[in-house]
């Protein structure tokens, strides 16, 4: 069989004709969620948030862009600023290219912009990776997505597959607004040893109920989020993960191996990225996870940013990327909820998509795990694992991954 006759039997029938689904919410005890998969109702949904708030705005985003999603959401939050709302917009210095200039706007009307410091000493590794909109304390909107076109671009032109949720009701909103306030202390611009960022991450406890958020900090042990989420897959008999970043130890890919032993697990990863090597530090761990009987697939039609676990009865969704640095290093923000019903609902959501993914065989695997790829490969999970998988994109190093799914 030719290369071309083998690409057009392993592709998916549905690639072309993937659209993103709709809106869809849930009702959890006093708290309601809105899901919005779709680039164009996650700007629409922010721009209304934005626009309804009354005293107060409080955003944090790993990545603001100086392009035309960039600018409308500065517009619209120096409009807010202007009927007198508070706005307070934290940036990772690392990840955002939006200077003060471009900032000049909002800043003109009163919003403060607060800057998660890039340093060249330890805290140089850590990222605030989080996303959140709060309005007045009482709605807000987190999710995987950052400010910039490609994240509410449709599949057509490659956009980010993302998930954007929203969170009303109950006391949920108010101790978000509560983690934020630690936020703008460590971003007020007065000097924070980063151990004491530690200390106050893994001490900031959001209880313990149905609706919980969890929070992932620098840390020499795993942070709360990762803590939770690991300790119910080592219980767990049921897992569904779709997953942009996808690399953790090899401990840890071999308790996802077990849960498929105790019953069902499986991966929904990318088969495109931004970074070549982060697909090539998951594909080192494919062959493992397979033997152990978890299934595994690559998702065809657009890069893959969600980031959303299904662990028996519980969903976590969020900024947390399943790798190294989401775990150990940066800031992060995931949702956990505990409900079977929404639990069923988002394992419906994840299988949605594999009509337009790539089912990871044996024989396929077989196929690409040639000589030079498990050399690669092995240099992507360690690069990305061990290193840190920013740096690897800015080197790029020759990682580079073609979005058909069969071997060089």
């Amino acid at each position: 069989m030719t290369d071309s006759a083998q690409r057009r039997e392993a592709m998916p029938q549905a690639v072309g004709d993937y659209r993103d689904p709709a809106p869809f919410f849930h009702r959890t005890q006093d708290v309601e969620l809105g899901f919005y998969p779709a680039g164009a109702d996650r700007m629409r949904v922010l721009l209304e948030l934005i626009g309804g708030a009354r005293r107060s705005l409080k955003l944090a985003f790993y990545i603001f862009a100086m392009d035309e999603a960039g600018g409308v959401v500065r517009d619209a939050l120096a409009e807010a600023a202007a009927r007198g709302v508070s706005v307070t917009l934290i940036l990772d210095d690392f990840g955002s290219e939006a200077d003060d200039i471009f900032l000049a706007p909002l800043i003109r009307e009163g919003g403060r912009v607060q800057r998660f410091g890039r340093r060249w000493n330890a805290r140089y590794l850590i990222r605030n990776h989080q996303k959140m909109a709060i309005a007045d304390g009482e709605r807000a909107m987190i999710g995987g997505f950052n400010i910039r076109n490609s994240y509410f671009d449709p599949p057509a032109v490659n956009g980010w597959n993302d998930l954007g949720v929203t969170v009303s009701g109950g006391r949920a909103v108010a101790e978000l607004a509560q983690w934020f306030a630690l936020l703008e202390g460590w971003t007020s611009g007065k000097p924070v040893k980063v151990r004491t960022v530690r200390r106050q991450a893994r001490a900031w406890d959001p209880g313990s109920g149905v609706v919980r958020w969890l929070m992932g900090g620098p840390s020499e042990r795993l942070s709360p989020w990762a803590r939770s989420v690991i300790g119910e897959i080592e219980q767990a008999h049921r897992l569904d993960m779709m997953m942009a970043y996808f690399s953790p130890r090899r401990g840890l890919a071999r308790r996802i191996g077990q849960v498929a032993k105790r019953g069902f697990a499986r991966l929904l990863l990318p088969a495109k990225s931004d970074n070549g090597a982060t697909i090539g530090a998951s594909r080192a761990l494919y062959g493992r996870l397979m033997r152990q009987g978890v299934e595994i697939y690559e998702f065809e039609p657009c890069k893959l940013h969600t980031k959303l676990i299904v662990v028996d009865d519980a969903v976590y969704v969020g900024s947390a990327n399943f790798d190294m640095r989401s775990l150990y290093l940066n800031l992060e923000l995931m949702l956990r909820i505990e409900d079977a019903g929404l639990a069923e609902t988002m394992r419906e959501f994840i299988a949605g998509h594999l009509p337009a993914s790539t089912r990871i065989t044996e024989n396929l695997h077989h196929q690409r795990w040639t000589f030079w790829n498990r050399i690669r490969w092995t240099l992507c999970w360690y690069l990305v694992t061990v290193v840190d998988y920013t740096v690897t994109r800015r080197l790029n190093l020759g990682l580079r991954f073609p979005a058909d799914p069969l071997p060089d």
